[in-house]
């Protein structure tokens, strides 16, 4: 099954994204820069710098793999991508080919029950509707045994925001309190609410463990 915002996303829609968003690292930490005063390598060490570098790492919506590639300059090298996109998926395979990524979707992650020592989003849980957040939550749960890892848009309240002149495609909220919600057993390891210096919008990055 599929939902209207997963459709978007794997139409014309999702390729103009696609085509417009940062392409490789040294992009993707000009945009946190600009936005932050603060690159993403770095924001990236601040939360897994600890962490052994032989940890298997899936990311969840990986687009074209700018994430990835960063936590392979970090020396992480077990990584390995879903992306529900084709045409992402195939610039990702030209540009990076060490990192293995599948089609796929957040509902129905392609793996077995904890297969992976961290699960992570960058900019996933904004764009799934309200109703359908604990089964993305519950599947990112299933296959982590250890840390899930989050980036996204933060707000107190859940509020739906127009994306690009069309409704249900994004909202804001507290993800990281969710994930606590949902599951008990969930600690907080850290959290950065990262306010950009331009507005008053905030993002969160977050770590949690059990």
């Amino acid at each position: 099954n599929s939902t209207q915002q997963m459709r978007e996303w794997a139409s014309i829609f999702g390729r103009d994204y696609t085509n417009r968003t940062y392409q490789n690292v040294e992009e993707m930490n000009d945009l946190y820069m600009g936005n932050f005063g603060i690159n993403r390598a770095n924001l990236n060490e601040q939360f897994l710098d600890s962490l052994d570098r032989s940890i298997k790492i899936l990311e969840i919506g990986c687009n074209t793999g700018a994430q990835l590639q960063c936590l392979r300059q970090m020396g992480f090298t077990q990584l390995y991508g879903i992306e529900l996109q084709r045409y992402a998926i195939k610039a990702l395979r030209e540009q990076t080919p060490y990192i293995d990524v599948l089609q796929g979707n957040i509902f129905n992650i392609p793996f077995y029950d904890k297969c992976f020592d961290l699960v992570f989003t960058s900019g996933i849980l904004i764009h799934i509707h309200p109703n359908d957040l604990h089964i993305a939550m519950n599947e990112i749960y299933r296959c982590t045994k250890k840390y899930i890892w989050g980036y996204e848009y933060y707000s107190d309240k859940y509020t739906m925001v127009s994306y690009r002149d069309k409704k249900n495609l994004l909202w804001k909220a507290d993800f990281m309190q969710m994930y606590l919600d949902q599951f008990p057993n969930l600690v907080l390891v850290k959290e950065n609410r990262l306010k950009y210096l331009k507005n008053d919008n905030v993002d969160s990055m977050f770590l949690l463990s059990y």
